[in-house]
């Protein structure tokens, strides 16, 4: 349970305590920390795998995505650096170095079952073996809303 969550359950506990134990509270303050003011966000199972990869790869990794059973992405572009430090390149004649090379951002969220599969599907298939193949991070999400259903969490996915 993230911070916020556990600080609107501690709240919303506190609110009805109080109420509870306190005969002059006022009914207004009881139906207002009780209502959707003071949402108790329930911890969800979902996990948002974030890759930096080579832009070639994105075909291969979508690939072994899909075969999965991973049905969507999103993908940004992006420049950044890492050990890789760059790249020495020539054009006409002067060599110059690209500090920030163009790397691709996959945006994948699963339910954390799916974790291990996704993730071996993106090294497998986003791996060269050189320096700059990119990176995978992991983080939690709270609750994922499907804007046009109205859809929550893992029926949103």
């Amino acid at each position: 349970m993230g911070p916020l969550t556990l600080g609107l359950a501690m709240a919303r506990q506190s609110a009805d305590t109080v109420c509870a134990d306190a005969s002059q509270a006022h009914p207004a303050l009881r139906d207002f920390l009780s209502s959707a003011y003071f949402p108790v966000i329930q911890s969800s199972s979902m996990k948002k795998i974030e890759a930096i990869i080579r832009p070639f790869k994105l075909e291969d990794v979508k690939i072994a995505l899909v075969t999965a059973g991973i049905v969507g992405m999103t993908v940004t572009e992006v420049r950044g650096f890492g050990r890789q430090k760059g790249q020495v390149e020539r054009y006409r004649g002067s060599e110059f170095t690209v500090e920030f090379l163009q790397k691709l951002k996959l945006e994948i969220v699963v339910d954390d079952d799916r974790v291990d599969t996704v993730i071996n599907a993106i090294q497998e298939a986003a791996r060269t073996g050189e320096i700059g193949d990119g990176k995978i991070f992991i983080t939690s999400v709270d609750s994922v809303l499907r804007i046009r259903t109205g859809d929550r969490d893992s029926s949103a996915i």
